[in-house]
């Protein structure tokens, strides 16, 4: 990336990868109640913002928008099958919400009326139930005991009141369905702002999917996976977390999938500051370096961000820190319609095979890190060799403007970056973003980070 105006030309090229990051970044501002938009004003759609706190952003996934009937916050829910791309060469027919998988994430307050109207556009009768809330049972989506299974093209009204706050989600009550896809993320703000309080808040959704050979589609009966991700994205697509230096940061980590995930930060401590459950007592709260985020669970986690750097965030499964293209090495996969077989293991014949599936891609594969000259006579030769495939402009975003050349080489599955920037660097971030969706900037100046 020789200059900002290449950085910018290169994102913006590539709209397809921008989308859901363009759909995200617009929502999470009208939601925040920084650019409300004329379809906002004329349907009397009212941004939330909890007082003294600022919107979750669930980076690559939506907020799912609504409109006040009187005082009760109206939300339109649809299932329907979804394209998810996960990485520029790879793309997934999934199910999931409003066109997004994760489904779209549902932010709300502490005491407010809610209504979801439930639109199911699948070919299979499906329920949603809401993990975590306590509920009227009528409303807890469980099929045939709390309601009927709602059918194609059927539609359901879930009305209740939140009492409650903290990091929840919603899915469907089918165990395939939700193999399929079928979740999404439903944070509640308190009506008294938590403290201290934080600068940045994140929600990251951890799935697992098992993409046969010749296959887009998950086999939701298989138990094994070789596909991990992050809010429907797998390394390097995921978009990094950015942090300005100084200020303090919460992630909240949900897990539906079949495997527990060690959630590791590198270089901070933070401490664990909520569950499934809501809020946790300070009292509880525990120092750590990675948690274990359990199927079905949530965790919160939070950290001062006053050691500047780009620190990865992923899952320390060895199997999860990889996609398939450590199938394509191991144990042979499928590139569009060309089986790739891995007996080689001369350097040629394996960079080619390689850079087979780099060139679906567009970009070239090399060596990033050296090999010994005799590594082919090494019994286990090659291992991560092969793996390395930088391919940051095929990924390149505003949060990824400014990363180390080949920054994208090692980054597969369940990783992530967490940026913690100078102010001016990080400022330089938001402008890119901005002018990438072509959004105003906000008039509301930074927060002020303090502890009360």
């Amino acid at each position: 990336m020789s200059s900002r105006r290449g950085f910018l030309q290169s994102i913006l090229a590539g709209a397809g990868v921008m989308a859901s990051a363009d759909a995200l970044w617009a929502r999470d501002a009208e939601i925040a109640g920084d650019a409300p938009s004329s379809k906002a004003k004329a349907k009397n759609e009212t941004p939330h913002r909890e007082p003294g706190a600022i919107p979750v952003e669930t980076p690559d996934v939506p907020n799912l928008p609504f409109q006040m009937d009187g005082d009760v916050k109206e939300f339109h829910l649809i299932a329907e099958p979804v394209k998810r791309q996960i990485v520029p060469f790879k793309t997934m027919e999934v199910w999931g919400y409003n066109g997004s998988c994760p489904g779209p994430t549902i932010q709300a307050q502490q005491g407010d009326r809610l209504r979801i109207i439930f639109d199911n556009h699948l070919p299979e009768s499906t329920t949603i139930h809401w993990h975590g809330l306590e509920i009227p049972i009528e409303m807890d989506g469980l099929p045939y005991i709390t309601q009927k299974p709602v059918p194609p093209g059927g539609r359901f009204v879930y009305e209740f009141t939140v009492h409650q706050e903290g990091t929840y989600f919603y899915h469907s009550h089918g165990a395939m369905q939700e193999m399929m896809g079928m979740i999404g993320m439903f944070i509640l703000h308190p009506q008294t702002p938590y403290q201290p309080r934080v600068d940045h808040d994140y929600g990251i959704i951890l799935q697992e999917w098992a993409i046969l050979p010749d296959s887009s589609v998950p086999n939701t009966a298989n138990m094994e996976f070789n596909w991990l991700t992050f809010n429907g994205l797998s390394a390097p697509s995921i978009t990094p977390l950015i942090a300005r230096l100084g200020s303090r940061v919460r992630i909240r980590l949900v897990n539906l999938g079949m495997d527990h995930h060690p959630m590791h930060l590198h270089g901070n401590q933070f401490v664990v500051t909520g569950t499934e459950a809501g809020r946790a007592p300070e009292s509880t709260w525990r120092r750590e370096n990675t948690v274990l985020v359990g199927v079905a669970q949530a965790r919160n986690i939070e950290f001062e961000a006053k050691y500047p750097g780009d620190w990865m965030l992923h899952c320390h499964l060895p199997h999860h820190m990889m996609n398939s293209m450590s199938d394509l090495l191991l144990n042979g996969a499928v590139v569009q319609d060309r089986m790739v077989m891995t007996a080689a293991t001369n350097d040629p014949q394996a960079l080619s095979q390689m850079q087979t599936l780099a060139k679906t891609v567009g970009f070239t594969h090399v060596h990033h890190a050296p090999i010994a000259d005799d590594a082919s006579s090494v019994p286990g030769f090659p291992q991560d060799a092969f793996m390395d495939m930088g391919m940051d402009e095929a990924v390149a975003k505003p949060e990824t403007y400014g990363l180390a050349k080949n920054w994208s080489a090692n980054m597969m599955g369940m990783m992530t970056l967490v940026r913690v920037l100078p102010p001016e660097k990080y400022d330089e971030i938001i402008a890119l973003k901005q002018k990438a969706i072509k959004v105003e900037p906000p008039t509301t100046k930074a927060p002020e980070h303090r502890h009360e």
